[in-house]
């Protein structure tokens, strides 16, 4: 599949724009806030075209490269679950959504990519918002598909539900079909950590892979008022101590030979993840270089959308747009 192209915005780290490139889509603009995550584009891929600006302050006439292209893609910040667009209110997610469906309006992409919170899909504090989305795309031709996935079900060693909005100009939308698993055993924390586990000469890294043989939590990266590197709350860190790993903080570097693993110890005996270790429990590549300290490189892995989940995605669009267009005389079904 080739000849695509996308825009990209709140493009964090690039998980989605990697998948989308793995896809066989050509970036046109990638925007982002944050400047590390900038950096952290164009350290790994240095002729994408990176906008460092703010959504809600984006003009495209002043980027006419975001014309005409086959997708627009958004991996917003998480709506919270009490947000609504009707209320008078300050939260930046549901602007962020709002400025989304305005670029809509005015690149007129083929397909749209939204990915956020699974209960964005489905639950009912939320519904203001799938209607505010539904009142500005359909009028514009587009058919909305809403739906979850989880990265385990596509080889991301990570228990991480996603709630997905493709939305399709009706001449392509009966073509759309959202991606089936792509795996049918996940892959444990152990399985996808045991090699960097060995990198320092750690002797008991077989023995704690063998012991941690799920999926991992959801990674949470948080955002500017989070605080540092975070496990998420007291029921993730509890599943993170059964696979015999240290919550309070991460690691700078894997285990050497000298480490004594020995979850009977507590603390002390508990190996430490790193930060490039939860980039692969992403399904990054371990060559994808994260740029700023601990907190800014952690961010961008925990609020990444899985390579691999946007990969599936973006072929997904990519089979409905190479389908031959319906005629103008089309009927759409509801």
């Amino acid at each position: 599949m080739t000849g695509l192209t996308f825009v990209e915005v709140c493009s964090g780290a690039g998980g989605l724009a990697l998948g989308l490139e793995r896809a066989g889509f050509t970036p046109r603009l990638l925007l982002d806030i944050e400047p590390y995550a900038c950096e952290t584009l164009l350290a790994n891929r240095p002729k994408w075209n990176v906008v460092n600006t703010d959504l809600l302050e984006f003009d495209p006439v002043d980027h006419p490269e975001v014309y005409d292209v086959d997708l627009l893609a958004a991996g917003l910040p998480r709506v919270k679950s009490n947000a609504t667009v009707t209320r008078r209110s300050s939260d930046s997610e549901i602007h962020l959504i709002r400025a989304t469906a305005y670029l809509v309006h005015a690149v007129q992409p083929r397909a749209l990519i939204i990915e956020n919170v699974p209960t964005l899909v489905d639950d009912d504090s939320l519904a203001p918002v799938r209607d505010f989305l539904h009142k500005e795309l359909e009028h514009l031709g587009y058919r909305l598909t809403w739906f979850v996935l989880n990265a385990c079900d596509f080889g991301v060693p990570q228990d991480r539900r996603q709630g997905v909005l493709v939305a399709v100009k009706q001449q392509w939308a009966s073509a759309f079909r959202p991606p089936r698993p792509t795996v049918h055993e996940h892959v444990s924390v152990g399985e996808a950590l045991a090699p960097s586990m060995r990198s320092r000469g750690w002797p008991d890294a077989d023995l704690w892979a063998a012991r941690a043989t799920s999926v991992a939590p959801t990674l949470v990266g948080g955002s500017k008022t989070h605080g540092g590197p975070d496990f998420g709350p007291s029921g993730t860190k509890a599943k993170w101590r059964r696979m015999g790993v240290y919550t309070k903080s991460f690691g700078n570097e894997p285990p050497d030979a000298d480490f004594k693993w020995n979850p009977a110890l507590g603390d002390d005996g508990l190996v430490r993840i790193t930060v490039d270790q939860t980039a692969l429990l992403q399904g990054f590549p371990e060559d994808w270089r994260f740029v700023g300290g601990k907190t800014a490189r952690y961010r961008q892995v925990g609020n990444a959308v899985p390579p691999a989940v946007a990969e599936a995605l973006g072929r997904a669009v990519a089979d409905a747009l190479q389908e031959p267009p319906l005629s103008a005389g089309y009927t759409s079904n509801p």
